[in-house]
């Protein structure tokens, strides 16, 4: 594990010399600027000023579950778009010619290689994420007074999304040795694929009567991650303290993950540099 996290580390400071990590913070303070701009110009004492004393702070939990209802979506899927375009080169840039010679004539196995790359990319995003989150809810908070900390679940739900996709980045940056099919597919399963088949596992039978077609909806949408759920009802439900009624997405998007990285550590173990 020590040399798993000295990896982790080591890709945390690529992510640095290679301006990764900058470019990211960057977007996320440009963001987070211009939300401290906008919330500046609101009068709370005016919103809440009609509001029995009684009710005040029933009224000012729902303004800010309301804002962040508004705010949570488009952020939410900002932050894992600007995930997987950050982190798609780490792998790639491992296996360069040179640096992959460099790497494995080290103490350290090919294994602890794979997963020291892929801990250390979730580590970038997880702290740029939580650096955009928590700002956005410090934002929020301090002109309401009022500290909802749901909101912070939003970091581990948009991390573990994240997650999940950069699985598939890491075997496509393995078996390709490109940033470009991993992050293509990432796009496509969260922009695309996903969200069709979350439709159409309940729809399909108003499209077509094919037994054939309906069961390949069905089995696909077992298969690829949720992320439609995870980013949508899931992330909603933590952050608007409702109950999560279904675990499923969660529990076969993590099967899906370790898969595709036992997978993964397997066909780099196979390779030869």
């Amino acid at each position: 594990m020590r040399n798993v996290f000295i990896m982790s580390l080591f890709t945390f400071r690529e992510a640095l010399v290679r301006k990764v990590f900058i470019f990211f913070l960057g977007i996320s303070a440009f963001i987070l600027i211009g939300l401290a701009a906008a919330f500046s110009l609101i009068d709370t004492e005016a919103i809440t000023q009609f509001a029995n004393p009684e009710g005040k702070d029933k009224m000012i939990r729902e303004i800010i579950s309301s804002l962040q209802l508004i705010i949570v979506t488009p952020l939410a899927g900002l932050c894992l778009l600007l995930s997987i375009f950050a982190s798609s080169s780490f792998i790639p840039n491992m296996l360069e010619k040179g640096n992959i010679d460099l790497l494995l004539s080290k103490p350290v196995s090919r294994t602890q290689l794979m997963l020291g790359k892929y801990f250390g990319g979730i580590l970038v995003v997880f702290v740029n994420i939580a650096f955009l989150v928590v700002g956005v809810w410090s934002i929020i908070s301090l002109k309401f007074s009022y500290w909802e900390f749901n909101f912070l679940f939003l970091i581990v739900i948009i991390t573990f999304t994240f997650a999940v996709l950069y699985a598939l980045i890491v075997f496509f940056g393995i078996t390709t040795r490109s940033s470009i099919p991993g992050m293509m597919i990432a796009y496509l399963i969260y922009l695309v694929l996903s969200p069709v088949l979350l439709l159409g596992k309940d729809k399909i039978h108003l499209l077509t009567e094919s037994e054939i077609i309906r069961t390949l909806i069905k089995g696909l949408y077992y298969i690829v991650p949720k992320t439609s759920e995870l980013m949508g009802s899931i992330s909603l439900s933590l952050v608007m303290k409702a109950e999560i009624n279904e675990f499923r997405p969660i529990i076969s998007s993590f099967i899906f993950l370790i898969v595709i990285m036992i997978y993964s550590g397997y066909l780099f173990n196979k390779k030869n540099f």
